[in-house]
Order: C-alpha cells, then structure tokens, then sequence
C-alpha cells in the first residue's frame, strides 16, 4: 500500500508544481509554452555575418530602484453654486493634507486644476399654442481636480489611499516612479557590457582566426526605460464548466473577472541582467552596445610616381649647315 502510495505521489506532485508556477494568466492562452507542442523547436537566434562584415551586440537589463513616487488621486465635486462647489473641493483637500501631517508622512502636494464647468438639465417649457418643448437651464457646477503626491517611501502609499479615502477620493489614476541617478545606471551598465563585448571579441578572434584590432569599426549603442504603468498586462480568470446543460434548460453565464498582472521585460535575449532580485514593481533601463567590424583585406597604396621632368634644348643651324646647341639658362 505504502508502495502503490508513493508511486501516486510521485506521479501527481510534478503536475502540482507545475500548475503551481504556471499561473492562471496562462489558463486558455494557445501560445502560453505549457501548451505548446512546438517547444522543442524554438532555439536562441542565430545572428550570421558575410566574409566582409561582422557584428557583435551585448544587451542588458537593469532593474533600478527609486528614488521617489508620485500618486495621481483624481477628484469630483459637484454644487448647486460655484462658491458651493468650489468649498467642498477644499474641504476635500484639506481633509488631504491634514491627514497627512498629522499621520507623520513625508509627502508634497500639487493641485492640479482639471475643469469646472456648469451642469444643466431638461426643463418643460409651456407655451399655449405650440407642443410641450424642452429646454436646457442651469443645475449646478462640477469641479474636477488631480492630486499629485510625492512621498519617497514605498510603504507609505496605503497610508495615503487610506487618508484620501477617508475624504471621499477613491481614484487613484497612476502612480509614477522617478530615479534621481539615471546617469549612473547608464554608466554601470556600459562599463558591464564592455566587459561582455571585450570577452565576445576575444571569442570571434579564436572562432574566426583574424586579428580584429587592427580592422575598421564602427560602433553604436541605445538606451530604452519602461516605467510600472506600461508594464501591466491584464488576463481574464479561467473558468469553464464540466455539467452540460439539459435541452430546454436556460443557461446564465457568470462575468469572468478580469484582473491586471505586473509583467517586466525578461532577459530572453540579453547578456545580463542587473539587480535581478528585485520583486516589486520598478523601472527597467535597457541598454544595446553593438561593434561591427570591416573585414575586407586593405588594398596597399601603389609607390607614388616620381615626376619626370623633360629636358629642353634649342639647336641652332647655321648657314653653312653646321648645328649647334644653345645653353638654356
């Protein structure tokens, strides 16, 4: 029994952790590599090069830390006057920054003024000799407003959807990630990739059997930044029934919900990865070096061709018939 037991669990377990590591994005998705029966096809490219030409690239992915946050909260309001209006969205507001002060959290406040316009609304106008019409007359204002807050600790955002909840704003529209040291990512990443290339070239050179130090090249290199909010992907729950239902019988469908992922650019095709431990959102810097190296034999220059000079003399012919040569000064 004992036996018969195991084999089952060793049969099953692999299948656990594998459902365990696929996920539910992957649920229903045709091209998802759980489900593909053309995995054993796919191989790493292959980049060729013509006798005349060759090119070496490294590319990277940096995971960079912030150095602060910026939370976008959008705010309506609505009144029967401007000045009502314009008094609930302080108070709203205010409710902000006090919550904030007294909660002990470092954050800076910018008001960013979106709209305030009027409302109207359909009003029956009578008239004795013509049908029942309707007009548009005022009803009110509505005044709508973005809050920018800038806080540097990560943590501190539930605490701030916590406070501007408690005042009435529940829209949190983004929130955006800054680094005050982008030029020295930039710099770690360029001395990491020339480290790489300087070994790739070693590698051509052993491979090829040419002497590249000594050959024309041409280089070039990009930077490309993805920021958290362009980095969510959204997927529908899987969910399908196993009971058909009978003939006659009436089907209800349940929404499936659908739910958004954080999904960061993977090192597929790159060289190395910096700061890979990194689990929470962030910014990704990528970074491409690329070296191409002219192959063709140089031609040698011909020797230069010494200027021949030509000569001159006059030859004078006597009456007798004598001839004689002149002296050129």
């Amino acid at each position: 029994m004992k036996s018969s037991l195991f084999t089952l669990l060793s049969i099953c377990l692999p299948l656990l952790l594998l459902c365990q590591e696929m996920g539910n994005a992957n649920y229903g998705n045709a091209a998802s590599n759980g489900n593909n029966s053309n995995i054993k096809s796919v191989k790493a490219p292959v980049q060729y090069h013509n006798s005349n030409q060759l090119t070496i690239e490294v590319a990277g992915i940096y995971n960079l830390e912030s150095d602060g946050y910026i939370a976008i909260f959008a705010a309506s309001q609505s009144g029967k006057t401007a000045e009502e209006t314009d008094q609930l969205m302080n108070n709203q507001i205010e409710k902000v920054r006090s919550g904030l002060q007294s909660s002990n959290i470092e954050a800076e406040i910018f008001v960013d003024m979106i709209s305030f316009i009027p409302l109207y609304e359909y009003a029956v106008e009578k008239k004795i000799f013509s049908k029942k019409t309707y007009k548009e007359v005022p009803s009110g204002f509505e005044m709508k407003k973005n809050l920018h807050i800038r806080y540097q600790d990560a943590d501190a955002l539930e605490k701030i959807i916590s406070l501007c909840a408690k005042a009435e704003i529940y829209d949190l529209v983004k929130v955006d990630h800054y680094s005050e040291k982008l030029e020295q990512f930039k710099e770690e990443m360029r001395t990491k990739a020339i480290g790489i290339l300087k070994e790739k070239i070693q590698f051509h050179k052993e491979v090829l059997n040419i002497e590249l130090d000594s050959k024309d090249r041409t280089m070039g290199e990009g930077f490309l930044m993805f920021y958290p909010t362009e980095q969510y992907r959204s997927y529908q729950a899987y969910c399908n029934t196993s009971i058909t239902p009978q003939q006659q019988s009436k089907v209800r469908n349940v929404q499936k919900s659908t739910t958004y992922y954080y999904s960061p650019v993977f090192p597929k095709q790159h060289d190395f990865i910096m700061n890979a431990e990194k689990i929470d959102p962030g910014m990704q810097l990528l970074y491409t070096l690329s070296v191409s190296f002219d192959l063709k034999e140089k031609k040698d220059n011909p020797a230069p061709v010494a200027n021949s000079t030509t000569k001159k003399e006059y030859i004078l012919i006597t009456a007798n018939g004598q001839i004689k040569t002149l002296p050129i000064e």
